[in-house]
């Protein structure tokens, strides 16, 4: 609530500076952008006269924030966008109280060091719990943001895009200390020094990957195909591209997600068409069926590998549903949102595992597959690197955001999910984009843009060894949840000792003569 006239600018201006960052995630893709972006948010967070009006300004730009990433979606869920992102919102209230704690006044020099430290760890704690599928999935996630820059790939092969998310808004910080510190600016200084010299290091010494081979890979992107029976048309336009692939050699042929619409096992049809492709281009085809099955209850998303003599038995159910496009959480309560938006009629069904495909011909290449915005995970990409998979194949669909920023956006994530894991990816969509980036987050040829209807075949370069994120994991996680721990103790202890208040005694007595 607002507490004075004068102030009834920061409530906007929160929701406004909380968008800002949106400007370095692709369509824009202004990814120097990023590290000055939170500049004015974090300017308002550190006035604010109290904690609980930084914790409004916080949860406002927080709000603003998850709007501007997620914009596309309002053709989905109309004004519903409004109160998940309020939801969503409120975890930026403790980044904002630590903004204000620690940048606040005039920061002397050791709370400078600290807030460098302790800012972009809060930051990360936001990131990190909106990561649960639950409240969304990690879509939009700072560090991803420089999936364009070699150094920043770099630093994901050692600790993810966490580290990367840690890198920006501890440069971010270090702006507002030279702007408005001038007692903290050597500590500013010498945080963006140490940060540079950080990256250095990690260029010079951290591991690349070791080319092992190259693995043809053929891409299928029908385009954008309308009309009452579309499914049955998305096959044969992708039927009729696969046959011109003959006489290429691919070694992988990939459909995108829903590339098939009915269940093999019900349609023997669709499958020798399928297993004829195979022989005619002399390479298996790995398809997304998006179908009810036949031999259980439910609608699942799998990805399945189909040779010369059909289905070859390796086949991935969708474990990571989208929240309302694939599934209605809480149905019961919110079901009303199919009614004003294009949410999940009906709930798909979930995988229960991880499978990783051996690719006919080539027994030395196993296959990690995913689905749609499953490559927007960090652990699962991780998980099927650490069990053997050599390529990472990601099969998605976003026709029904065509005209958006979110198929850059969701293309742009197989560079981070490539180096993190040394090993390359493939995003094969129906209708763009669609993408293909080496074992160092590199691109591979070029991009199928939105207008294309077209197959195209990769020289993907295979790589051997392991990053240190395959090897260690979320430890940038972990340690920036230790900085966080070890605040709060250091504030309860600080409180605990804190002598006590001296009651006032009685008043003195007026001795008279």
């Amino acid at each position: 609530m607002l507490t004075g006239g004068s102030r009834w600018w920061r409530a906007p201006a929160a929701v406004a500076a909380g968008a800002l960052p949106v400007l370095a995630f692709p369509a824009p893709a202004l990814w120097w952008w990023a590290y000055a972006a939170l500049v004015p948010w974090m300017l308002l967070l550190r006035t604010a006269p109290s904690p609980r009006r930084a914790a409004l300004e916080g949860w406002l730009g927080g709000l603003g924030f998850i709007v501007a990433v997620h914009h596309w979606l309002l053709p989905s869920l109309h004004v519903f966008l409004l109160p998940v992102a309020a939801l969503v919102g409120l975890l930026w209230i403790p980044w904002a109280l630590l903004v204000r704690a620690l940048l606040g006044g005039s920061p002397p020099p050791g709370r400078a060091a600290a807030a460098l430290v302790l800012v972009p760890a809060g930051w990360l704690l936001s990131e990190l719990v909106r990561s649960w599928q639950g409240l969304g999935g990690p879509w939009g996630l700072l560090g991803a943001s420089q999936w364009q820059v070699p150094a920043a790939l770099r630093l994901a092969s050692v600790g993810g895009v966490w580290l990367v998310s840690l890198l920006v808004v501890a440069v971010n910080c270090a702006l507002v200390l030279l702007a408005v510190a001038p007692a903290a600016r050597g500590a500013a200084v010498a945080g963006v020094t140490a940060l540079a010299v950080l990256t250095g290091a990690v260029w010079l010494w951290a591991p690349r990957p070791q080319v092992s081979g190259v693995l043809r890979v053929a891409v299928v992107q029908p385009g954008v195909v309308g009309g009452a029976d579309s499914v049955e048309q998305r096959f044969t336009v992708g039927e009729r591209l696969t046959r011109e692939l003959a006489g290429r050699r691919p070694d992988l042929v990939v459909w995108g997600e829903s590339s098939v619409g009915a269940d093999l096992a019900a349609r023997p049809d669709l499958t020798r068409r399928l297993a004829a492709l195979s022989d005619a281009v002399g390479a298996p085809l790995l398809v997304n069926v998006d179908a009810r099955r036949s031999d259980r209850p439910g609608i699942y998303k799998s990805s399945v590998l189909v040779g010369g003599a059909g289905p070859t038995g390796d086949r991935y159910d969708k474990m990571r549903l989208v929240p309302f496009g694939e599934y209605v959480p809480a149905r019961s309560l919110l079901g009303w949102v199919t009614s004003v938006g294009k949410a999940a009629g009906e709930d798909r069904r979930r995988g229960s595992t991880p499978v990783l495909m051996a690719l006919p011909g080539r027994p030395e290449v196993r296959i990690g597959p995913l689905v749609c915005f499953e490559s927007a995970f960090p652990d699962m990409s991780r998980h099927l690197t650490r069990e053997g998979a050599a390529l990472l194949v990601a099969q998605s669909a976003t026709s029904t955001f065509q005209d958006s920023w979110a198929p850059a956006q969701h293309a742009s994530l197989a560079a981070l999910r490539a180096a993190e894991n040394g090993r390359p990816v493939v995003h094969a969509t129906l209708t763009g984009i669609s993408a293909v980036h080496g074992p160092s987050g590199e691109p591979v040829g070029e991009r199928l843009g939105t207008s294309a209807s077209v197959a195209e075949v990769y020289a993907v370069p295979l790589a051997r060894g392991s990053t240190l994120y395959v090897r260690s994991g979320d430890w940038a996680v972990r340690a920036a949840l230790a900085a966080l721990a070890g605040y709060v103790a250091f504030l309860v202890v600080r409180r605990v000792r804190r002598p006590a208040p001296v009651p006032p005694g009685p008043p003195a007595r007026t001795v008279r003569g």
